[in-house]
């Protein structure tokens, strides 16, 4: 099932369905059912319970057991947000990471379509095979990358999974050297959410508050906030390269 297909179907229950209703264990039972085929029903209705006590070991081991529906697609990305971050490359940018790069898909794209640049992944689950691009494995709340490390940072449906988001935040930016794009949905709370997510976006402020970057451009594109900021010379960007020189 394709993104726009999923986002058009979330805008239906989230935004047209009455609260009480939706965010009934009753009523949701039988999508949990049918979108984790069957197993672990209880614990992934109550992730967001849960989620708070894993270890980082836990954590990791939850999302590389992961067997949904949604893990059959290639991308979580919809069209209108994969065309934005690949016209988004200019003939300064050398070097690209994907921080939450999944299974590569946009650093294959990227490599296709700019087979001259320098491409990294990153994720807390293990690689799939032999691909395009350097792999580190690890989590986002330390990312092992010098300052400025690269031209381009790109994150990808991924802070709405990140239980330190401002923590993660202060190290995308850190890494970044010129442009950091960020897509996330655009998505109210509810408690039973199909999709692991511990933090919502459901109008453009409550993300672009969180940066903090003063010159970007933030879209909604297809149900999901598309994100770029400009990190040259920007005053938060010399204050968190400045603090982890310290630590």
């Amino acid at each position: 099932m394709n993104r726009r297909i999923t986002n058009t179907i979330r805008f239906v229950m989230d935004e047209l369905i009455p609260p009480f209703i939706r965010d009934s264990r009753i009523f949701m039972y039988p999508f949990y059912l049918f979108a984790y085929r069957g197993r672990n029903i209880s614990e992934v209705m109550d992730f967001k319970k849960n989620i708070y006590r894993y270890s980082p070991e836990e954590y990791a081991s939850f999302y590389n057991n992961l067997n949904t529906i949604s893990r059959n697609r290639a991308t979580d990305l919809n069209q209108a947000c994969i065309d934005f971050i690949l016209d988004q490359i200019d003939e300064k940018d050398q070097t690209v990471a994907d921080i939450g790069c999944g299974k590569g898909f946009v650093l294959r794209m990227l490599a296709e379509r700019y087979p001259t640049l320098d491409l990294t992944g990153f994720d807390i689950k293990e690689p799939e095979g032999n691909e395009p691009f350097n792999y580190v494995r690890g989590n986002v709340e330390a990312l092992p990358f010098e300052d400025r490390s690269f031209d381009v940072v790109l994150c990808n449906h991924t802070i709405e999974h990140l239980l330190q988001l401002d923590q993660c935040i202060s190290e995308l930016i850190r890494i970044t050297k010129r442009k950091l794009i960020v897509v996330t949905p655009c998505q109210r709370y509810y408690y039973y959410t199909l999709d692991e997510h511990v933090n919502f976006f459901p109008f453009k402020e409550s993300l672009t508050s969180r940066f903090m970057l003063e010159d970007h451009v933030c879209l909604k594109l297809q149900g999901d906030w598309a994100f770029i900021a400009n990190c040259e010379g920007n005053e938060l960007m010399e204050r968190v390269v400045s603090e982890s020189s310290l630590t």
